[in-house]
């Protein structure tokens, strides 16, 4: 911390520390685009297929935002697809999935859907074991983007800084 201002972020101390640290902004950024393009084409290629709701949940771990503590909705359900039976666990179509600051945040995600019920699941033909429960786009890839970009700029400039 320095004096005056009460807060200060030198960057890594040694060029090779910044470097390291470009790399692993380059990977995340690079993983969420991924998987934001991955995520963009299982919206719009899927089709809907019945399956069976076998589990649903919420599993809670540290190091989460704010409080600590993240929350993130569990399901588990089977279907069949082109004649093969499958399993899956997605809620979402993005591998990346989202986070809740709470509990019942991430059970309300799982609203309307009762264990043993026939749910509508959708499945990307192209890759039929990823099917995911909820129809809708996850924001998290593109926040691992913009985190990835963080670490990219804040550690190349303190590269630079030791040229």
């Amino acid at each position: 911390m320095s004096e005056g201002t009460g807060f200060s972020i030198n960057g890594p101390e040694t060029l090779r520390g910044a470097v390291l640290l470009v790399l692993v902004g380059l990977l995340m950024t690079g993983y969420g685009a991924y998987d934001y393009a991955q995520q963009s084409s299982a919206l719009t290629n899927a089709v809907e297929v019945d399956a069976e709701l076998v589990e649903k949940g919420v599993e809670t771990s540290s190091g989460g935002r704010r409080s600590g503590v993240s929350h993130r909705p569990t399901v588990r359900y089977t279907y069949e697809y082109d004649g093969t039976a499958y399993t899956s666990t997605n809620v979402f179509p993005a591998n990346i999935a989202p986070t809740y600051d709470t509990e019942d945040a991430a059970r309300s995600v799982l609203n309307g859907y009762e264990t043993g019920a026939t749910v509508t699941v959708y499945v990307p033909p192209g890759d039929p074991d990823d099917a995911y429960l909820k129809h809708q786009e996850s924001n998290a890839p593109l926040l691992a983007v913009g985190i990835g970009l963080f670490f990219v700029i804040f550690s190349g400039v303190s590269a630079v800084r030791h040229l």
